[in-house]
């Protein structure tokens, strides 16, 4: 039994892994191919950007009532009805043909159904993988560079043979087959002992005492201003840089798709694997080295966001995404690290949902905010200056953070153990 456990464990692993390509895969093709959906249905920048903004702020006003699910609900069946969802409100997302239809569909469906798996789904795994978390979580972050970089490629070259359409369609389709293996292969781990979960039944988390928790932790609020900027930059790029390249350029959606995640996560692939093991192994003498981590991530990587779009040859973009991306995933491979480690176990799925919400209400305003100001300004180039300083700020505060509250923060809820 212990073996067959200890093998299981790996396959709910690939099958949480391949879910969140998917999760990532369903989002990035709206990015892809915004620029076929604004002209097909004659939007403009700001309105697409409208649809990618309250996505962002249904997903995150959705996953304080996903972290609650997640707790007070089985598992499987909350990331396993989620996939579901949203594999079918993104294939009902290739039939829209307006901007309330893709809002509905889009924004509200989809977004909402996402919310729900984020808090199950890092729950489901922590449970079944403890002496192997950190490894774990580091193998499934990097289905989200998979994800982001397959639905760059695919969904363009899709939209370019058959429509926008099909690429929802075609997408949305392959989730809904996952949904059904996982509803089949995926089980709720249910070994813990009785005393735990008699404790676990009394102390049921309310919807706002992640919050509570996270606004009066210092390192834990330094650590959601910090995601909340990581955030609205990633929100930005992931959601324009593909139009960037595709009017700067001249690139077909597959190739415009493909070269705007490529670069970037493989670059994030190498960064997250050497992040989260230097972070494991130095912070066995100094735990707050792992927001040291992040905030150099930052700092560094808003460096190469100053340089993309002023007339560069596209080479030195390319390289530039790269090293975005490689320093991007030093701030990724620690988030649940930090936030765990300054935060009762008992609420770390609540604290999880407060962090993902604030991230994500903030992240929201990204879409949109460059929207307007490149129909106002003519073009994106002057944009990624403004996300670089957003970082800078953000990796400045992180720094401060970690040096004055850090190991405090750290030490109370362990010594409170």
């Amino acid at each position: 039994m212990k073996g067959t456990h200890k093998h299981y464990k790996w396959e709910v692993l690939a099958l949480l892994w391949m879910a969140y390509l998917l999760n990532q895969a369903d989002r990035h093709v709206f990015n892809t191919v915004l620029p076929a959906i604004r002209d097909s249905l004659n939007l403009t920048d700001t309105s697409v950007g409208l649809i990618a903004t309250i996505f962002n702020l249904c997903y995150a006003c959705m996953v304080p009532l996903g972290g609650m699910a997640g707790d007070r609900l089985s598992r499987k069946w909350v990331t396993t009805i989620a996939i579901l969802f949203w594999s079918v409100a993104t294939m009902f997302t290739g039939l829209a043909s307006g901007v309330v239809m893709l809002i509905l569909l889009r924004s509200v469906a989809t977004g909402g159904g996402e919310a729900f798996f984020g808090p199950a789904n890092y729950s489901l795994l922590g449970q079944y993988h403890t002496d192997t978390r950190a490894r774990a979580m580091s193998i499934h972050q990097t289905s989200y560079y998979v994800g982001v970089i397959l639905a760059g490629w695919l969904a363009g070259y899709i939209a370019d043979k058959l429509g926008w359409q099909y690429s929802f369609i075609i997408f949305g389709a392959a989730g809904i087959v996952w949904g059904i293996v996982m509803a089949l292969r995926l089980k709720d781990k249910k070994e813990e002992a009785p005393a735990v979960e008699a404790a676990v039944q009394e102390a049921k988390p309310g919807i706002f005492d992640g919050f509570k928790v996270v606004f009066t932790t210092p390192t834990a609020l330094a650590l959601t201003i910090g995601f909340s900027g990581f955030i609205f930059v990633i929100t930005g790029y992931m959601t324009w840089v593909p139009a960037f390249l595709q009017e700067e350029f001249g690139q077909s959606q597959a190739v415009a798709g493909f070269n705007s995640m490529f670069w970037t996560y493989v670059a994030a692939f190498a960064g997250v694997l050497l992040a989260g093991t230097l972070s494991d192994k130095i912070a066995v003498r100094d735990r707050k080295v792992r927001m040291v981590i992040q905030a150099i991530g930052l700092i560094l990587g808003a460096v190469f966001l100053f340089f993309v779009g002023n007339n560069m040859a596209l080479w030195l973009i390319y390289l530039c995404f790269a090293g975005w991306g490689f320093f991007r995933a030093f701030f990724d491979a620690n988030i649940y690290t930090v936030l765990y480690d300054v935060t009762p176990s008992r609420l770390h799925a609540s604290c999880s949902s407060a962090l993902i919400t604030t991230g994500f209400a903030v992240g929201a305003l990204a879409p949109v905010i460059l929207g307007a100001m490149k129909d106002s300004m003519g073009g994106l180039s002057a944009t990624f200056p403004v996300l670089g300083a957003v970082w800078l700020v953000c990796g400045a505060l992180l720094l401060i953070v970690s040096r004055t509250s850090y190991q405090k923060d750290y030490d109370k809820i362990n010594n409170a153990k």
